[in-house]
């Protein structure tokens, strides 16, 4: 056991001042877990010096910044969490893990899926329909296709567009800063497709009515699961075992799979967060913490 050595955790200045009050209950529990293991805990910048690159460190959804240094990110809503060596979601030990509905206790699943169906979206969930649209949630960079992706999103949205069996929204991101060139690009096919309308956020009106949802890996499609709403995939992400994966080689097969797709969404929630993430608001989240700590070597 290390004797009084040290954690230094780099988050950003808001985060930082939340954890230094204790009043970010993840990091709290992270940091008591630390501190009974017997190390010193830091709170550093993101993106500023490094005091020892070889030291143990942790950093919010950044990579680590030192040899020995893992990520935590939270796990798409609160309480739930995640610590791993790399950012990349799809790289996640969930991502490469099997999922077996046969193996979850459904009377656990479906409690905790009502639950969370109502804790997050009140009463949409239960008033959805499966007749609208296809969703498009879009994300950044339209016209580059990334290491992750399978083509850009808008080949992701022109490939929708002539496999789909329905009408197509494709909602742009709030938070994202869209060039010139890409409102060009996207007012240029809604004007040869009139099927396509193109909007702005309002995840939860196009949940509750649209048909399915086609995303590289947006969160999007992890909200859709609450609303009994089946994804088709062009990209990695972790979340993607009851998701159908986009081939390029036979897209219509793929979009017929998805129109038709009832995947058990209360045993793979409860899958996912209750038994692959670290629920911050349960008793067990510090042994949690614990374990995925030594999963990666640290000495705790």
């Amino acid at each position: 056991m290390q004797d009084r050595a040290r954690v230094d955790i780099y988050l950003e200045p808001a985060l930082r001042e939340s954890a230094e009050a204790g009043a970010h209950n993840f990091i709290r529990r992270v940091t008591h877990v630390l501190e009974n293991a017997r190390f010193r805990v830091a709170f550093r910048d993101s993106g500023g010096p490094v005091r020892d690159p070889d030291g143990y460190a942790l950093s919010h959804m950044t990579p680590a910044p030192t040899a020995r240094g893992l990520v935590f990110r939270r796990c798409y809503h609160y309480p739930f969490w995640q610590i791993e060596a790399r950012p990349e979601r799809w790289l996640w030990d969930v991502a490469q893990a099997q999922f077996n509905p046969a193996q979850v206790q459904a009377k656990a699943a479906g409690q905790f899926y009502r639950f969370w169906q109502n804790r997050l979206f009140a009463e949409a969930p239960q008033q959805v329909r499966r007749d609208g649209p296809i969703y498009v949630p879009l994300q950044g960079r339209l016209l580059q296709r990334r290491s992750f992706q399978s083509c850009t999103p808008m080949e992701m949205l022109e490939h929708t567009l002539d496999h789909g069996d329905r009408p197509v929204v494709a909602a742009l991101h709030p938070k994202e800063d869209y060039t010139a060139q890409e409102q060009t690009a996207l007012e240029t096919l809604a004007a040869r497709h009139p099927q396509l309308q193109v909007t702005m956020g309002e995840m939860e009106r196009h949940l509750a009515t649209c048909a399915y949802v086609v995303t590289m890996n947006s969160a999007a499609a992890f909200s859709g699961y609450f609303f009994g709403k089946p994804a088709l995939f062009f990209g990695d992400i972790d979340f993607h075992h009851i998701g159908v994966k986009a081939d390029l080689s036979d897209l219509e097969a793929g979009f017929a799979t998805v129109a038709q797709a009832k995947p058990d969404y209360a045993a793979y929630l409860y899958w996912f967060w209750q038994e692959n993430c670290i629920n911050a608001g349960r008793p067990e989240a510090e042994e949690k913490i614990a374990a995925r700590l030594r999963r990666f070597g640290w000495p705790v």
